[in-house]
């Protein structure tokens, strides 16, 4: 069912620093600041030759990445995106198999304009994990 890395997702306390030290000290290319009001966040993506990161901050009082960042206050690893071929499919595999769906359940756009859902970390071993339409 599940495709390529697309992306690993780190949470930063200060977007604007990340950022600079991606592209300055690392030499990285990195995409401008954009702002995700559906999903309360500030996307930031590092692109690697075989990958992403995606640098998230807070957007909001009622943002995810906020929660995060109170037990984690460097930041850290949030979430990891595999891409799949059929959202909808592999929507149907998983909840026959019992693995729980954040957000109801329901597919929504996500930063790269593909719907995306996110399982809950329970029923992944204590990760966060992201399936985005390819």
């Amino acid at each position: 069912m599940i495709g390529r890395l697309n992306h690993v997702a780190i949470a930063v306390p200060d977007l604007e620093r990340a950022r600079a030290f991606y592209r300055d000290a690392l030499g990285a290319r990195v995409s401008e600041i954009e702002d995700q009001p559906e999903h309360g966040v500030r996307t930031v993506f590092v692109t690697l030759p075989n990958t992403k990161i995606e640098l998230l901050g807070v957007l909001g009082e009622d943002s995810p990445i906020r929660g995060f960042l109170e037990r984690h206050p460097q930041g850290g690893i949030h979430h990891i995106c595999v891409e799949v071929e059929d959202i909808e499919a592999a929507r149907a595999q998983l909840r026959a198999r019992g693995v729980r769906l954040l957000g109801g359940g329901e597919p929504r756009i996500g930063a790269h304009g593909k719907p995306v859902l996110f399982l809950h970390p329970k029923d992944v071993f204590g990760t966060l994990l992201e399936l985005e339409q390819a």
